[in-house]
This record gives structure tokens, C-alpha cells and sequence, in this order.
């Protein structure tokens, strides 16, 4: 069953640390945030991302897993890390909880002010 980050990570206020654009292609997204969500909903760490041309991806994880991803806006990635679904964080990634607070607080919004 899919559950939010909040569910899992135990944050003591509801501070936003991070704002950014709902509508925005995956790599860049990738680049920032450093997480992938895989299809069975586990939660990774990027360890490297190798971009070939304009619509392909190499993503290595910290576990060691290699995937080929495509860009997209409205894929199942893009929406899975935009709403925060995940089944749990990978055990092998040991992504650090600090990592998993700040990406809980993390906001997606559809215009940014500045």
C-alpha cells in the first residue's frame, strides 16, 4: 500500500524547507533532489545521473541498481516524488534522516512567487 513520506518520517513542525515548481521536467528534478522512486514504491538515493541526449537517463543508485529512465512531466516518477508516495526507503541506499525530513518538508507548487 502506497503511504506519504509524512507517514514515515516523524517531523516535530511543518516547516517548509524547500520550494519548488510542480510542472517541471524529471532530470532537473532528479539533480536536486537526489531520490528516485521505483515501481515497487522504494525510495532511493541517486548516487549518479548520466544523461544521454535529450529524452534518456542513466540513473546509478547508492544500492547499485542501474536504470534507464526517459524525461517526462507527468510520469509515474514525477508524480510519485511531487506527492511523496513511497512504500519505504531503501534499506541498502541508507538514505541519511535528515534527507528524508528536508525531502518531507519539500513543496511542489504550481507557480512560485519570487
Amino acid at each position: 500500500m502506497t503511504k506519504t513520506i509524512d507517514s514515515i518520517v516523524k517531523k516535530e513542525k511543518d516547516i517548509v524547507k524547500k520550494v519548488y515548481n510542480k510542472n517541471q521536467p524529471l532530470f532537473p528534478m532528479l539533480e536536486k533532489i537526489k531520490l528516485y522512486t521505483s515501481r515497487t514504491g522504494v525510495l532511493h538515493g541517486i548516487r549518479k545521473i548520466r544523461a544521454h541526449g535529450d529524452q534518456t537517463a542513466t540513473i546509478e543508485t547508492h544500492c547499485g541498481q542501474t536504470i534507464e529512465v526517459r524525461d517526462s512531466k507527468n510520469g509515474r516518477v514525477s508524480r510519485w516524488l511531487r506527492n511523496r508516495w513511497l512504500v519505504e526507503p531503501c534499506a541498502k541506499c541508507k538514505i541519511p534522516a535528515w534527507k528524508l525530513e528536508k525531502y518531507s518538508t519539500t513543496r511542489f507548487v504550481k507557480k512560485r512567487s519570487r
